[in-house]
């Protein structure tokens, strides 16, 4: 995996170049009937809580090496959930000003304030066919970090935190800062393909294409799992209590379910 270089170029002011990581991250399964279904989704939202997914994105801000300043987080009924962190590249100073004399323009109040635009949030989708049997849950993922800290760091993790068969990533980098003599940085790293920094263990897990438009700073890369077993896809059983005729019927819909959620479009059977 390729290594984050710290960074080394001199700026005329704070970096406020703008780095957006999003994620949409599918787990897929069969579920034939009404209650497995329910089962399902109820496991789905047990697993994938407000309260889990807190920790989670509070690991991400201790990956990326960014300060907690605010959470906020709900679980919805009848499922799903959400969280946002708001983070700071450093602790917040807040510094009291209460010398002010008693002229219209005084503001004993006033306070001078670090500001940081970073913010961590994600968002859970339980979701199921209406005819064919296929639940699917989706989790969008945003990591947007404001000055050096990149979220890139946090991709490992974020991808082993989930059960997941599919991963989109997009990731951009937006604004501009300046260098010492006022010459404008675009982006302040090397980059030619997200799949740079994951490590050698997830890119064997998964099949992946790019699709990369390098004079605008946007890189996005889809991922699918490699191996197929249909164990990983039955709720509550296993195929070994399934006749042959069974087993192909229920993996073809997988896998086509899979190759739509892949490809971003239907695809006729």
């Amino acid at each position: 995996m390729t290594n984050l270089p710290d960074q080394r170029i001199t700026l005329h002011g704070f970096n406020n170049l703008t780095k957006s990581l999003s994620f949409n991250m599918y787990d897929v399964c069969f579920t034939k009937t009404r209650e497995e279904r329910e089962a399902y989704i109820e496991y789905i939202d047990e697993q994938y809580n407000a309260e889990r997914l807190t920790n989670i994105l509070q690991t991400v801000s201790d990956t990326i090496g960014a300060h907690v300043l605010n959470v906020a987080k709900q679980d919805y009924v009848p499922q799903g959930a959400s969280v946002t962190l708001l983070v700071s590249e450093g602790p917040v100073v807040e510094v009291p000003t209460d010398s002010f004399d008693d002229s219209a323009t005084a503001m004993p109040e006033s306070v001078v304030m670090q500001l940081d635009k970073s913010h961590l949030t994600v968002h859970t989708y339980p979701e199921f066919h209406p005819e064919e049997g296929i639940s699917t849950f989706r989790a969008d993922i945003d990591v947007s970090t404001c000055g050096e800290i990149s979220p890139l760091k946090a991709l490992n993790h974020l991808i082993n935190s989930f059960d997941t068969d599919i991963v989109t990533m997009d990731y951009r980098v937006r604004g501009f800062t300046r260098d010492i003599k006022g010459h404008k940085l675009f982006i302040d790293h090397d980059i030619n393909s997200i799949q740079n920094y994951l490590s050698e263990d997830i890119k064997n897990m998964y099949d992946m294409i790019d699709t990369n438009i390098y004079q605008e700073n946007i890189f996005h890369t889809k991922c699918r799992l490699k191996e197929f077993d249909l164990n990983n896809y039955l709720f509550g059983y296993t195929k070994d209590t399934l006749d042959s005729r069974s087993v192909e019927e229920i993996s073809d819909r997988i896998k086509s379910e899979m190759d739509e959620i892949f490809y971003g479009r239907n695809i006729k059977k």
